[in-house]
């Protein structure tokens, strides 16, 4: 249990990526502060964490309101005593191209994924601070952040961005023993996430459409297999853990070869 005793923040706490790496971290043995701007999905990560022995709480919170991100934290630390780690997941999927993204559109999927980590990082570094917690910030960016996706302007450009914040703010960090690392999924397995919102106790949705629509992807990665949110989970525990104490302001991409792919080779069957 390489997280025994830590207590961490995952904000998007949804059954999908957010949720796999909530439990990826609480089967390591940390506390699971479950975040979300919907109640529900805080809620129901919380209570499988508990339902399977673990300790979690969940909190509804807007990441772009400061005001909530302080709240949030202060609640955290009420209930636990510290936060020796924080995951930066809050997005919002708004897939629009620049000539048709109303700024009103750019400005909230930009604040959620880059505002939102800017003060939540602020918040929960500064709690690490204030109790001498050598903690890790873990920052969610996408293989969109590595290339150039169109139609999907303002979360390529935010997820872009994260990369340097988490440059940065290692660089900051890293005297107040805080490391500051992120970690890029892709296209991601949906069958899992339907399993997971059964087993969190919600009405099972048919997954066929999604997993069929998602073959487009599966056939353009170099493994020819999609990550689960539970791949995420187990890569999340190491980077946070004391297995990677000397390691800050990296990527770990958890991508079955996507970003390393030479644009013009077609992986397949047939492929040389």
């Amino acid at each position: 249990m390489r997280l025994r005793d830590k207590v961490a923040v995952v904000t998007g706490a949804s059954p999908n990526i957010g949720g796999g790496i909530a439990e990826g971290l609480a089967a390591e043995g940390a506390a699971i502060i479950a975040v979300d701007s919907r109640a529900e999905n805080a809620a129901d990560c919380a209570r499988y964490v508990i339902a399977s022995g673990g300790r979690a709480i969940g909190l509804t919170c807007d990441v772009t309101d400061e005001a909530q991100v302080e709240a949030t934290v202060k609640a955290g630390l009420e209930s636990f005593g510290k936060i020796d780690i924080l995951v930066n997941n809050a997005a919002i999927f708004n897939k629009k191209g620049v000539l048709d993204m109303s700024l009103a559109e750019w400005e909230r999927q930009i604040g959620v994924i880059l505002t939102g980590a800017f003060l939540c990082t602020k918040y929960a570094a500064q709690s690490m601070v204030e109790r001498g917690v050598p903690g890790a910030v873990l920052n969610i960016i996408s293989t969109a952040g590595h290339q150039g996706e169109p139609g999907n302007i303002a979360y390529s450009t935010a997820k872009c961005g994260l990369l340097n914040f988490t440059r940065s703010a290692a660089m900051e960090l890293v005297r107040h023993g805080i490391r500051v690392n992120s970690l890029t999924p892709t296209a991601t397995d949906p069958s899992e996430m339907f399993d997971r919102e059964v087993r969190w106790g919600r009405e099972g949705r048919s997954s066929a459409a999604q997993v069929a629509a998602m073959e487009f992807y599966r056939t353009g990665v170099p493994m020819q297999k999609l990550p689960k949110p539970s791949d995420y989970g187990r890569a999340a525990a190491f980077l946070v853990s004391d297995d990677a104490a000397m390691i800050t302001g990296t990527d770990l991409r958890v991508d079955a070869g996507a970003v390393a792919r030479y644009w013009a080779w077609k992986p397949g069957p047939a492929a040389v």
